[in-house]
């Protein structure tokens, strides 16, 4: 799939009842993949969950990559807005205590729903992407640089190269445990700060 093919919606809600419709579809979807998996995934299964007839699922959605993309771009929206209330929230703070309060946030993303998240992470990477991903990552990528950009630190590879570098570890190391299915969010946390001020050389206490 090419880079600009991410599925989108057959049409957007705009009257109350129709956001409902699609909330109630988007919410069967993600019970669906946390219950029984890709196998059990279907629009059918679906359209049954949410209550809704099949006709109506295939009023907003062409088919169920559609709303697999829907379900990638909500959560990638959702985690990029808790990342810009948690920074707003440690405006003027040291470094350190910004920087464990983002990664404990990524990591309350990833343990909310477990097996929803991992099951996201590995449909975002077979659908491919589109501008509204994109737009939705850069404003977390954004958070990273904002909080770096005020630092004060020598920052080892200049300041955009850090915060993609920044942003990959965390993510990276993110991904990684949810698809192996870890459970210690602790122990999570911890090696995703080791890790990021390790890079950066700031002493972890």
């Amino acid at each position: 799939m090419t880079a600009d093919a991410l599925p989108k919606p057959r049409k957007t809600p705009v009257q109350a009842r129709s956001s409902a419709t699609v909330d109630a579809i988007l919410e069967a979807a993600a019970r669906i993949l946390e219950t029984e998996g890709l196998e059990g995934y279907t629009t059918n299964a679906i359209a049954a969950r949410a209550g809704v007839s099949i006709g109506s699922l295939y009023q907003y959605f062409p088919n169920k990559d559609a709303i697999t993309a829907a379900l990638v771009l909500d959560d990638t929206e959702d985690m990029a807005a808790r990342m810009e209330e948690t920074a707003q929230a440690y405006e003027g703070r040291p470094l350190r205590d910004s920087i464990d309060a983002l990664i404990d946030n990524a990591v309350c993303h990833q343990f909310d729903r477990p097996v929803l998240a991992r099951l996201i992470d590995v449909e975002a990477h077979r659908l491919g992407r589109d501008p509204r991903l994109e737009a939705a990552q850069a404003r977390i990528i954004e958070v990273v640089r904002r909080q770096l950009a005020r630092s004060g630190l020598a920052l080892p590879f200049g300041l955009e190269t850090t915060t993609e570098d920044v942003f990959a570890i965390a993510h990276g190391i993110t991904d990684t445990a949810g698809m192996r299915g870890e459970t210690d969010r602790p122990g999570l946390t911890a090696r995703i700060r080791h890790a990021v001020l390790s890079y950066l050389g700031v002493p972890s206490s």
